[in-house]
């Protein structure tokens, strides 16, 4: 079953290639191959501006960059998360474009009769996170529970109804074989190629 994907790049350096442009490329190579349409956002390459107050997360300003991306996520069947993980998080800029991306009235809604949680308004869709980083991946889950990845499913993909959501991590990237390397992307390439 042919799919619509959005792929979402959180690495903020565009400056020169990295390991998560080289994965983000991979899976939409797959996802093309295997008869999915693509989409792809870039949140170091969008125009926006820091969310610093309650007015402004709850403001209906339009910023031309967030609702093109808003329209892309709109589209999508399946969402596709890449970053490295920086001092155990999301890179600032990928935390600034979650919090404009998934606003009031895009992703949920408060309204009175949709009880305290409010509706979720992104059901429907599912997601892949795509994680690196410089530690070994197993010593990420266990040791630091996974925190940062499991408040992105949790707290803000789950939260809009963005499920199921997957997530593959690589460890100890820097310095990594070239065989490696071609490793993680062909297993990249095989989880677009289905689409998941």
């Amino acid at each position: 079953m042919s799919r619509r994907i959005v792929v979402i790049q959180g690495h903020p350096d565009n400056s020169e290639r990295h390991l998560c442009h080289a994965l983000a490329d991979a899976y939409a190579e797959g996802a093309q191959r295997g008869g999915h349409e693509v989409r792809r956002v870039a949140a170091a390459e969008l125009d926006f501006p820091l969310l610093r107050s309650a007015e402004d997360w709850q403001g209906t300003g339009t910023i031309p960059d967030i609702q093109e991306a808003q329209n892309a996520v709109a589209w999508a069947d399946h969402l596709v998360i890449l970053y490295p993980l920086w001092l155990g998080t999301m890179p600032a800029i990928l935390k600034g474009f979650m919090e404009q991306l998934f606003r009031p009235g895009f992703a949920f809604s408060r309204e009175e009769s949709s009880g305290a949680m409010g509706r979720k308004l992104l059901t429907g869709k599912s997601a892949r996170i795509i994680v690196t980083m410089g530690m070994p991946a197993f010593f990420y889950r266990w040791f630091f529970r996974a925190h940062s990845l499991k408040s992105l499913e949790r707290n803000i993909l789950k939260f809009v109804g963005i499920r199921p959501v997957r997530t593959t991590l690589f460890g100890l990237v820097e310095g990594v074989s070239a065989s490696r390397r071609a490793q993680w992307l062909n297993r990249v390439r095989a989880l677009g190629n289905r689409g998941r």
